[in-house]
């Protein structure tokens, strides 16, 4: 008997199941920044590190100042393998990315609006401890009952205490909750370990390396699935 949810957020709310570095790829590709993918990959990377081990990212940057701050990053090291003005190109690619992520948000709160009819949920997130101003930037904010945001607690996926720590938020058993998430490694197998029911929602990912999808209970490609 299924009686909660939890959800994670960076790639299954806000870009229908795609990986983020994917996302970011395709703009560049748009924007004609002349890289190669394999240029563009290293500096993804090398952002993530500068974010995650820096304490860059304010409780009060918005989603648009978080894309633009994390797409400087990877200009300005792009920029010492290629003959690039990150300026140049700075400003095209955030104002390419920030209308597509307000779409899918949009269509994630009509989802979750629905499913909030019935269902408590929680939030479980990997994040730079902005997360409650992003979710408040796209009118998600107060449709989950409890945000649990790695930065602030310490814990990280694919840690499956942070699914745990989901699970005690909604004062249930761990086979009374639902993780839905677009990660197999960083969702669906934790969530699993921690003993919740999970729906991986399949997009395009990382690597085009085959996913085993047999630790996932359910497969969805778009979150109105969920509601069936």
């Amino acid at each position: 008997m299924i009686k909660g949810y939890i959800f994670d957020y960076g790639g299954t709310l806000d870009t229908g199941g795609q990986h983020w570095g994917k996302v970011i790829w395709h703009a560049y590709e748009r924007q004609q920044v002349p890289v190669t993918e394999e240029a563009f990959r290293e500096a993804y990377v090398h952002a993530e590190r500068t974010l995650g081990k820096n304490p860059i990212i304010q409780p009060d940057f918005t989603f648009y100042k978080t894309i633009e701050t994390k797409i400087r990053i990877q200009l300005e090291y792009l920029a010492q393998l290629a003959p690039l003005d990150p300026l140049d190109y700075l400003a095209p690619l955030v104002d390419d990315l920030y209308p597509r992520t307000c779409e899918e948000t949009a269509h994630s709160r009509e989802v979750l609006l629905q499913l909030k009819q019935q269902y408590p949920m929680v939030l479980v997130s990997n994040f730079y401890g902005n997360i409650a101003t992003v979710l408040k930037e796209f009118q998600l904010d107060g449709i989950f009952d409890t945000i649990i945001e790695s930065a602030v607690v310490g814990v990280r996926k694919p840690d499956p205490q942070i699914f745990t720590l989901g699970v005690e938020a909604l004062g249930m058993c761990p086979d009374e909750v639902v993780v839905v998430g677009d990660s197999m490694d960083k969702d669906i197998i934790p969530a699993g370990k921690a003993g919740c029911h999970t729906v991986w929602f399949k997009g395009e990912g990382w690597t085009n390396d085959p996913v085993d999808e047999s630790p996932a209970g359910k497969v969805i490609t778009d979150l109105t699935q969920i509601l069936k």
